[in-house]
């Protein structure tokens, strides 16, 4: 419980950044689920990064996301402050499976749920709401991330 609080404190601040400047300058690349299920995302790496997310964003493309990236394994759980869109989320363990996937909704008022994995991962993967059920995604799948710059 002790490295979601850290998370969440870490989100916190990062609320008066701008994602709009943030999203801009991150790496991009894409996600592939299985053999060939492709989401195109912006590659968040570090602590700012992740925390900032997909934070005041207002739309994504239909088969646009982001993907978090985790140096070692983690249980750190998301949650959805100050975002504006509800999203679905792809939890993907160290050997590149999805661990579990989760629903989440937009919140603007404290306290705001937070959303686990049912284990440890490394990669997670935000898409619009309903992204991974449209397109039959789930725990056990393959999924590898495959930035543009290799």
């Amino acid at each position: 419980m002790r490295r979601a609080v850290s998370f969440v404190a870490v989100a916190l601040v990062a609320c008066t950044t701008s994602a709009a400047t943030q999203a801009s300058s991150l790496r991009t690349g894409s996600v592939v689920f299985g053999r060939s299920d492709r989401l195109n995302v912006r590659i968040a790496e570090t602590e700012q990064e992740r925390a900032t997310g997909l934070m005041n964003v207002m739309a994504l493309a239909p088969d646009d996301g982001m993907a978090f990236v985790f140096g070692e394994p983690t249980t750190a759980t998301f949650w959805m402050k100050d975002t504006l869109i509800p999203l679905s989320v792809a939890f993907v363990d160290a050997g590149g499976r999805v661990v579990s996937l989760a629903d989440m909704q937009p919140c603007q008022a404290d306290p705001c749920p937070t959303y686990a994995a049912a284990g440890p991962y490394t990669l997670a993967v935000e898409a619009n709401f309903g992204w991974f059920a449209d397109h039959g995604i789930g725990a056990g799948d393959g999924a590898r991330l495959e930035p543009a710059d290799g």
